[in-house]
């Protein structure tokens, strides 16, 4: 049988991610105290719906359809991994969250962004090779169909599915968006065949669900299907969102990169940009630049 969602779950999610707000608001405001363009309020806006997206995802009434209609599940995914990832790191979430937490755990938790090790890590998961493996894998091993299945069993499996989308998510977006602590430089015109690439198992996945003459994932033929989509009609409008979300957004975010390649102030912006600021700095500036 199918896992259900619980209301339970909801409360500790929801709960989770006001916590991370509050924390996040209470950096912000204390580095807007010092440099008000550091982070902007559009920035700070985006990581606010990327949390509400991410809610949206795991603790409304969409994640009590997943068992039910195999499109609310692909909504799921395409929430977590393709939307909420990069509305989180166009807000700058690293700055304003260290700034926020409280000082005792930033300096415990310094040493660990020195060590090597740590160091070393960071710098093997942001290669853009590996944020596009990470994403690859999670999403063609989560979709073939035993792996599926066992996840829909299982509200634990399922949990622990919902995550990986969110944290590969994050990790292919990382080379894309190059949030803070990430070296700071100009766009490439890697990046736009990395999100080229980056559409082919998408295309492959959803073009497979969609032309299927078969119900891939039997759960589906014991749920009520409460829009009264058959199991199949709803199979293929599942792949068909996915192809249409990802391809849109894909070639969004390349024809941005693209119209910054091209801008003729884009090195000169890089440039200044690079430049150490020299304004006065603040105890949550000072805490930020110690733990980094």
């Amino acid at each position: 049988m199918p896992h259900t969602h619980h209301a339970f779950d909801s409360f500790w999610v929801s709960a989770a991610l006001v916590v991370l707000g509050l924390i996040y608001v209470r950096g912000w405001v204390g580095i807007r105290r010092v440099d008000p363009d550091m982070i902007t309020s559009w920035r700070a806006a985006s990581f606010f719906v990327g949390l509400l997206v991410i809610w949206a995802a795991v603790a409304s009434s969409l994640a009590s359809l997943d068992h039910e209609v195999l499109t609310a599940h692909m909504v799921q995914h395409l929430l977590l991994m393709t939307i909420a990832a990069p509305l989180v790191w166009l807000g700058d979430p690293v700055k304003a969250l260290l700034c926020g937490s409280p000082a005792p755990l930033v300096r415990a938790i310094g040493p660990l962004f020195h060590a090597r090790p740590m160091k070393r890590l960071g710098k093997a998961l942001a290669h853009p090779i590996v944020c596009w493996l990470g994403a690859t894998i999670t999403l063609v091993a989560w979709h073939t169909p035993p792996v599926f299945m066992f996840g829909m069993r299982s509200g634990m499996w399922h949990g622990i599915e919902q995550a990986s989308f969110l944290f590969t998510g994050l990790l292919f977006w990382w080379p894309v968006i190059q949030p803070w602590p990430a070296l700071s430089k100009s766009p490439e015109w890697s990046m736009l065949l990395y999100l080229f690439f980056a559409t082919l198992p998408c295309d492959i996945l959803s073009g497979f669900l969609v032309f299927c003459d078969r119900v891939v994932y039997p759960a589906y033929f014991s749920s009520s299907q409460p829009f009264g989509l058959s199991p199949l009609q709803d199979q293929q409008c599942a792949a068909a969102l996915m192809w249409t979300v990802v391809t849109v957004i894909y070639l969004g975010a390349g024809a941005i990169i693209t119209a910054q390649l091209l801008s003729p102030y884009s090195s000169q912006e890089h440039s200044i940009a690079q430049q150490p600021s020299q304004r006065r700095t603040s105890p949550q500036a000072t805490r930020l630049m110690e733990v980094i």
